[in-house]
């Protein structure tokens, strides 16, 4: 391939051959890994899979080695950093929620929606009718339309993080990563928190989820990658993966 031609995919996110080494270790060797435009994909595996390695490179706080990484079709995301990354439509979400405690379940939203503009930080200005639209649509979405004077400090783990998920979804993201957002919860919040991914989803987004709990992932329903020493040791239904005897033996079968 000569160095005019741009590689093009019907992806909304494709890794190819993937490779990250820190003092030698390889965190990620050889990963693959196609997400199409609107799936929501489960990712499993052991601590030290190279999780949380995968979604550094994908949001560009981690450069491979070697690799190719496009989003949306074919923008090369290991050519930009972390902000220019941000802007193009990937959002976050980390596992410890972190939202303004000291501000409302609204206001948190605010500041999420307006992160860019130069009023950054106040609350004072007017919002417009399409932002106030958003805040509304969201707030039902993540089940705290009657919390929204509530300050953030006062909400539960559970909806800490819904709050948080809220505060992605605010800035329209085309890509979510999603780390490990049932820890904590009890089990109805993490019921909860399954459909609400779903109808995430459902409304055109492409999602990634990172996560242990085998009980949630099953409730998601979707496609299930299980990676380990920093490649893709199966792929499939969570069914499929929980019968492949490797996935067994690295990971379930503790």
């Amino acid at each position: 391939m000569s160095m005019l031609e741009t590689r093009s995919t019907p992806s909304m996110l494709y890794l190819d051959g993937v490779h990250v080494s820190f003092d030698g270790f390889h965190a990620i060797n050889n990963l693959s890994l196609t997400l199409a435009t609107g799936e929501m994909r489960a990712i499993i595996g052991p601590n030290g899979a190279g999780k949380t390695t995968m979604m550094d490179i994908i949001t560009g706080k981690t450069k491979p080695d070697q690799g190719e990484v496009l989003f949306d079709g074919s923008v090369d995301l290991t050519k930009l950093d972390e902000t220019q990354i941000a802007e193009l439509g990937i959002g976050r979400k980390f596992q410890k929620p972190t939202v303004f405690e000291s501000q409302t379940i609204e206001d948190n939203l605010l500041l999420a929606l307006n992160v860019d503009h130069r009023v950054r930080g106040t609350l004072f200005w007017r919002q417009s009718k399409a932002e106030a639209a958003t805040i509304e649509r969201v707030l039902e979405t993540i089940r705290l339309t009657d919390a929204r004077d509530r300050l953030a400090g006062s909400l539960s783990h559970g909806q800490k993080q819904w709050l948080e998920i809220g505060m992605l979804l605010a800035q329209d993201p085309k890509l979510l990563l999603v780390d490990e957002p049932v820890a904590g919860m009890t089990d109805v919040e993490t019921h909860q928190t399954a459909e609400l991914l779903k109808e995430i989803n459902r409304d055109h987004k492409t999602v990634v989820v990172v996560e242990h709990d085998m009980t949630f992932v099953r409730e998601l329903g979707v496609k299930v990658t299980c990676l380990h020493e920093g490649t893709v040791l199966a792929e499939g239904t969570i069914d499929q993966v929980s019968a492949n005897d490797r996935v067994v033996e690295v990971y379930l079968g503790r």
